[in-house]
């Protein structure tokens, strides 16, 4: 096996020892078996590694994370330069390609007046370069392997950009209130009860789009105060001897309250 031991290697040497991972007769048995869908997950997960190292600030945890996330991409293009469809050169080709086409304001003469100009030309640019010329184009285009909120807020963000008319915050908000007050009267029909729930979360984050913040970031950020305040409250609970499943609802709400106001001064 040629393999030279380096104290600094680069990305030619990273090509070459994911492509020594893969080889038939001396890779790692784990590397070689490996396919686009096997370690599809890998992807999502490591994706997901490298932005909580951004949400800590954490920069030296950030450089290994986009190390692996890297790896995942390195990975894909080996598999297809083993099946002689494209490899990572190409890769870096069509990104380079990629960018220097949708920023005609910076290696073209084109003129541009600020962020909202320059990512609708980007839109128009790509959509025309794609074919997306209807709505419906466009749509399909979104991946549906997406997180379902962000899947949601990318949908009706495209509809918007079509010129369609798109309900606004107070239409919204009237639509979720008689859906509520329908549940109220609607017998327990799991598929009707499914049906209203997935209504009333693509109206709020049409509201939560419409006012320019991200579904994903809203729902993670509030979770995570959840978890906060449950850390608060299950101290509480414990200085007072009260045991999970034997708690009153009265007990419980009055417990909870105190944990969010001790959170809140933290």
């Amino acid at each position: 096996m040629d393999f030279e031991k380096k104290d600094f290697y680069d990305i030619n040497d990273l090509l070459n020892i994911v492509a020594l991972l893969r080889d038939k007769d001396h890779g790692c048995d784990w590397d070689k078996v490996q396919t686009h869908q096997s370690i599809r997950q890998n992807f999502i997960e490591e994706t997901y590694e490298a932005v909580d190292a951004i949400d800590k600030n954490d920069k030296e945890l950030l450089q290994e994370e986009l190390g692996d996330v890297l790896l995942q991409v390195l990975l894909h293009a080996q598999f297809e330069k083993e099946e002689g469809s494209f490899d990572f050169d190409r890769v870096v080709n069509g990104l380079a390609q990629k960018l220097v086409l949708r920023h005609p304001h910076v290696f073209k003469s084109e003129k541009l007046n600020g962020t909202q100009e320059i990512l609708n030309k980007w839109e128009e640019i790509k959509n025309a370069s794609h074919g997306h010329n209807t709505v419906s184009r466009t749509l399909n285009a979104v991946p549906a392997a997406f997180p379902a909120l962000m899947y949601a807020q990318k949908i009706q963000k495209r509809i918007q950009a079509g010129k369609l008319p798109v309900p606004g915050r107070r239409q919204e908000i009237d639509r979720m209130i008689e859906i509520l007050q329908k549940m109220k009267q609607t017998p327990e029909n799991l598929p009707l009860i499914r049906e209203d729930l997935a209504r009333l979360m693509f109206s709020t984050v049409n509201i939560i789009r419409q006012n320019h913040m991200d579904a994903e970031e809203v729902l993670s950020m509030y979770s995570r105060q959840i978890v906060q305040i449950f850390n608060v409250f299950e101290n509480l609970a414990l200085q007072n001897g009260i045991v999970f499943d034997k708690i009153e609802p009265v007990k419980f709400e009055k417990l909870w309250q105190q944990a969010q106001e001790l959170e809140k001064k933290e």
